[in-house]
């Protein structure tokens, strides 16, 4: 009796010291109402169901134990909606009609600013369409309205490097950098190097250059500059061989790839 009491308290004493993630979540979206949310993550190169809930009038709920630090996708059935990260904490989901936001802990409040930011960005660029518009219809020559364009746009790109080269620099060390590196890159077909990434990773710590999707980006990429660049048999490009899920970034960031489930 007293071991089967010993073993129960010892139970119990890891389960109250295990961290905990809490996640709740709000909608003014009528069509997720009824709906299913699922939060996926890869692991070990496995698209896995973490949690699951249902979306009751508007509300969601997920929580459970918390093995290490993640991040994760928040589906509704196939559909990714946004990228989450599971932490010790209550993280608070909000999905509008003008776009979800994730706050609470202080990784998601850090990727969301970072969200925040690179949306303005690319609100900026997008508004650069209707700008050379507003200039033709002022009788602006063609050729003057080019090199002024010309130059913000490049302008607002290298802002956008900068920003992302930065952030990823700073969470090296945590699931914010791995992550943000997997949304640049996963709008490759193939993995490639590009002075960016190569600026990145001679930068990177042992931690990021470990990470799994890191590593076997990298790898794969080099590969196939040294085949573009004749240092190797032609074939076909490495393609990636992790059936990974990149974290999806809400619109407008739709230079960002869609993940697949």
């Amino acid at each position: 009796m007293n071991k089967i009491l010993y073993a129960t308290l010892i139970v119990a004493l890891f389960a109250s010291c295990a961290s905990s993630y809490n996640v709740t979540g709000s909608s003014s979206v009528s069509a997720l109402d009824g709906s299913k949310l699922y939060l996926k993550a890869l692991k070990s190169g496995v698209v896995k169901n973490i949690d699951s809930c249902d979306v009751v009038h508007g509300e969601f709920h997920f929580a459970g134990l918390l093995d290490t630090v993640r991040m994760v996708n928040l589906f509704m059935d196939d559909e990714s909606l946004l990228p989450v990260v599971l932490e010790e904490g209550d993280i608070q989901v909000k999905i509008g009609l003008t776009g979800p936001s994730v706050g609470g802990t202080p990784l998601n409040d850090s990727l969301y600013r970072f969200i925040d930011r690179h949306n303005q960005l690319i609100n900026r660029m997008s508004e650069l369409g209707h700008k050379q518009n507003q200039m033709i219809l002022e009788g602006i020559d063609e050729d003057s309205i080019a090199e002024q364009l010309n130059v913000e746009a490049a302008q607002i790109a290298q802002e956008e490097d900068d920003l992302v080269t930065k952030f990823i620099e700073e969470n090296f060390d945590n699931v914010l950098g791995p992550g943000v590196f997997q949304m640049i890159t996963s709008q490759y077909r193939f993995p490639i190097l590009t002075p960016q990434i190569e600026y990145i990773m001679s930068k990177a710590t042992n931690t990021f250059k470990n990470d799994s999707y890191v590593k076997e980006y990298y790898s794969a990429a080099q590969e196939n500059e040294e085949r573009m660049n004749g240092l190797k048999e032609p074939a076909g490009a490495v393609p990636m061989h992790t059936d990974s899920v990149a974290p999806q970034v809400p619109a407008p960031l739709t230079n960002f790839p869609q993940p697949q489930p």
